[in-house]
């Protein structure tokens, strides 16, 4: 439904902005072209390793399948990012509570590059986080997700992206239970 809201957005726009007929058109069909691809490359999982900071491999799209009707959360951060680490708190705070209303899994895949990477476990030990932490060290998961900036957040059911957010304010972590709960 957003990305309906969003693309009718963008018509409008385009059609106050634009002069030319024949512009409005080529500019309207680049755009319908790559709203479609992105969401086509954005539906299924792609089957990415990715190693825990325990050392464990796991599979994304067998992660998925794992879960199947159970939400399955990533959320995508890195550890520079404030914002990141706020929205991982304060989930973390609430976590256990909120598994026990409706079940569901997290996970945290950093991606922070191989220079920060090794900091990464250390970090997550002194954060106390109560939920696996994945590293993308070379962003293969996220390029193949078109993912873009962080905090980005993914819900996932039946192997499909049935909601996502990028950005964080305060409170936010309370959207996200309620469309866990949806499901």
């Amino acid at each position: 439904m957003k990305i309906i809201k969003k693309s009718i957005d963008f018509i409008f726009f385009i059609k106050n902005t634009t002069t030319s007929p024949k512009k409005m058109k080529n500019t309207l069909l680049l755009a319908l072209l790559f709203i479609s691809l992105k969401g086509m490359a954005q539906e299924n999982l792609p089957s990415v390793k990715l190693k825990s900071v325990s050392g464990k491999i796991i599979d994304i799209k067998e992660l998925a399948n794992e879960t199947k009707d159970t939400p399955l959360v990533i959320s995508f951060w890195a550890s520079w990012c404030v914002p990141c680490i706020s929205e991982l708190d304060n989930i973390n705070d609430e976590l256990e509570s909120m598994q026990s209303i409706k079940k569901f899994s997290f996970f945290g895949v950093a991606i922070d590059d191989a220079r920060t990477t090794k900091k990464v476990k250390s970090f997550v030990k002194g954060k106390g986080w109560n939920f696996d932490v994945l590293l993308d060290e070379n962003s293969e998961l996220k390029r193949a997700l078109n993912i873009t900036d962080v905090p980005h957040v993914l819900i996932i059911k039946n192997n499909k992206i049935v909601y996502q957010h990028t950005g964080y304010i305060a409170g936010e972590e309370v959207n996200l239970f309620e469309e866990i709960k949806k499901l």
